[in-house]
């Protein structure tokens, strides 16, 4: 009897060592991540087929050597040179403000990586394609946070430390060479009719000023936006010396505006219509390269010429560019 005592005991041992060590396995497949809406997300340990909307994702994707399986764009067809033209290669589905579910689903994603304020309505119809988490992708304050989390979500959050680090290295190394006794008043809008501009906070905005630009549209107000509406009469009066235009296509109502012709920045040709980049700043690609384009742009007497892809090939593996 003592025997088969020990003999039980030890299969009971063995039966609740085996059961902890599976239970350990099935928590193992899975890691819970707190998203930019305070949302408790439940993602894979190690998500494979990642879906962005917005180009966020896939600049981080990318820089950590791992190819989105789907992805949105900001204007059709047209392949942002500093993510090297890959996206070509990746599954389109529809305009970051308006992602087609059909074929995000079509794509079968097992993490969908999102821009909060366009999609925060379809969450519930995103989560039962794949687990979802959003990010505000706004303010530079937040790439960081928002880089670190995600490269940590795809498995590599010793990468994503690396990129924050180098990005505010190399900030620092521009802010420092930057003429100290000038301050470009500077101004980032979408065009239109009444050009819709971004406060100081904007990633973008915020590298700008670091390089010692006078953003005219000023910081953002406690609990405000981050951008607002400066007309063209306002725009004239605060007259910007540059200006960077993102580009949404080739519909340029301001242009029409006669107002615009009497702006410093375009009568001394310092009008800028910026790419992608400038829009979804909060990657780690993106920021660097409009780091380097900005630094140009306020002082090209300064900081020479940016060739983007150039730039983008030493950010993203080269096993990504063949």
């Amino acid at each position: 009897m003592p025997g088969i005592s020990r003999l039980a005991l030890g299969l009971t041992v063995t039966l609740c060592l085996a059961g902890a060590v599976a239970g350990h396995a099935e928590d193992a497949k899975t890691r819970t991540f707190i998203d930019e809406r305070g949302v408790a997300v439940q993602v894979p340990a190690q998500p494979k087929r990642v879906a962005s909307v917005s180009f966020f994702a896939t600049d981080v994707a990318l820089a950590l050597g791992l190819k989105p399986v789907a992805t949105t764009y900001m204007v059709a067809d047209r392949h942002p040179d500093y993510l090297l033209g890959l996206t070509k290669d990746i599954q389109q589905i529809g305009q970051r403000a308006k992602p087609n579910l059909e074929l995000l689903s079509e794509a079968k994603p097992d993490l969908i990586v999102a821009m909060k304020r366009y999609t925060v309505g379809n969450a519930d119809a995103l989560q039962k394609i794949a687990p979802y988490m959003t990010y505000n992708m706004e303010l530079l304050s937040e790439s960081y946070t928002e880089v670190a989390q995600l490269a940590d979500v795809l498995g590599k959050p010793e990468r994503g430390a690396a990129l924050n680090a180098d990005f505010k290295k190399h900030l620092d190394e521009f802010a420092a060479k930057a003429p100290k006794d000038q301050h470009p008043r500077f101004q980032i809008m979408w065009g239109g009719d009444t050009p819709f501009s971004f406060h100081t906070e904007n990633t973008a905005a915020s590298i700008v000023a670091a390089l010692g630009g006078d953003n005219i549209a000023g910081p953002m107000t406690p609990g405000g936006k981050f951008g607002l509406e400066i007309s063209l009469e306002t725009m004239l009066e605060k007259d910007p010396e540059v200006i960077f235009v993102m580009d949404s296509g080739p519909n340029r109502p301001h242009e029409n505006n006669p107002i615009w012709s009497q702006l410093s920045a375009v009568k001394n040709g310092r009008v800028i219509y910026v790419g992608d980049e400038w829009v979804e700043t909060n990657g780690p690609i993106a920021r660097e390269l409009v780091l380097r384009e900005a630094a140009h742009y306020l002082y090209p007497q300064t900081f020479p010429a940016v060739d983007i892809r150039a730039e983008a090939s030493k950010l993203i593996p080269a096993s990504l560019q063949q």
